[in-house]
């Protein structure tokens, strides 16, 4: 059952006429004169306003007779791993010290020039900066663990070991002798059915969950870095293997609470604004007057509303559960499509 209507008919058509991203996973359109459903940001002739109609899901597109698009495919999750580079992303979770030229992609059957593009697309950067950092994370983990420097250089494809203190230094800050004494934010985006995310992890906890494509990523990004003084690299982290089984549970219906830990950076009172989002009980609401009560100050409304924005553990941290006073939805840095989401899921699984 949907908690929330859906948006005006002139709304939802000029968001798909605009290909609206900030609409994904609101509606779905329904084209009468070629019985296909789309996406909001699907990409095909738009068709005149009369000849549409909408839907909150696929499967009530499905059950009126609708088949889906093949150009946006509505049935795919949103930001889906493509199926041709599933195999080289596995590859690379279990071997994260391996080097792959442009050669041995041909070999597996990956053009290159492709495979940079999904990698810039995606991570922000490209196929080999990704493998570089990855490395990295790896050695880094390694000698946290009192393996020898020379030993982790040459395991992680570095032939020789000024090379590997030089791009040790400048993806970490610091060099491998100094790692005891440092840390760095592990970063992976996973996917949900929300579409990618972004997680960061420490060896103390959680510091990142938000969507990749929120307008405020770089700044949690650059806010983390600064007050937790690490880099971000990417690589795999046993908090996160943790996390994504958890996600996946939350997402099915069959997780209510989360107990993988957290490394909160924030002021005092963005800390007690956030541990007062985790008391809201699973499937339930409040208003942001009434979270200003619970952190103890009836007039702090604006106040928890920034935290709330400056939140960088989404879902877990559950600011989707705050709503406006007249029980609509309001202000959530991944789109209200999403907070829907979340509120419904819940509601619908209590």
């Amino acid at each position: 059952m949907d908690l929330f209507p859906l948006p005006p008919r002139k709304t939802m058509y000029k968001a798909l006429r605009d290909r609206d991203s900030s609409f994904e996973g609101i509606f779905f359109s329904g084209i009468r004169t070629t019985g296909i459903f789309c996406r909001p940001t699907c990409t095909a002739k738009k068709p005149r306003e009369e000849n549409v109609e909408y839907f909150s899901s696929t499967k009530s597109a499905i059950d009126s007779g609708y088949r889906p698009c093949k150009v946006c495919k509505p049935m795919e999750k949103y930001g889906e791993t493509p199926e041709w580079i599933e195999g080289l992303l596995n590859e690379l979770s279990e071997n994260p010290g391996i080097r792959i030229k442009d050669f041995e992609l041909l070999d597996r059957g990956l053009e290159p020039a492709r495979v940079r593009r999904w990698f810039l697309k995606n991570h922000g950067m490209t196929f080999q900066s990704f493998l570089r950092s990855s490395r990295i994370n790896h050695a880094f983990k390694q000698i946290k663990e009192k393996k020898d420097v020379a030993r982790s250089a040459y395991e992680n494809g570095y032939e020789s070991l000024s090379g590997f203190n030089e791009a040790f230094k400048k993806t970490t800050g610091f060099t491998p002798s100094e790692s005891k004494n440092n840390k760095v934010v592990t970063i992976k985006r996973i996917l949900s059915p929300l579409g990618p995310i972004f997680v960061g992890a420490t060896d103390s906890g959680l510091c990142l969950l938000e969507f990749t494509d929120r307008r405020m990523i770089e700044t949690q990004i650059n806010r983390l870095r600064k007050s937790l003084k690490a880099e971000f690299v990417q690589g795999e982290h046993r908090i996160i293997e943790k996390l994504e089984i958890q996600l996946d549970e939350y997402f099915n219906g069959k997780r209510v609470d989360f107990d993988v830990p957290l490394e909160l950076a924030g002021s005092e009172f963005q800390k007690k604004a956030w541990e007062a989002l985790t008391k809201i009980p699973y499937g339930e609401t409040r208003s942001y007057q009434e979270q200003a009560i619970k952190v103890g100050d009836k007039n702090a409304v604006r106040a928890v509303a920034r935290a709330n924005g400056d939140n960088k553990i989404s879902i877990i941290i559950p600011c989707h559960r705050v709503i406006a006073k007249d029980g609509k939805l309001a202000g959530y840095g991944g789109g209200l499509w999403r907070k829907k989401y979340l509120i419904d899921l819940e509601h619908n699984n209590k």
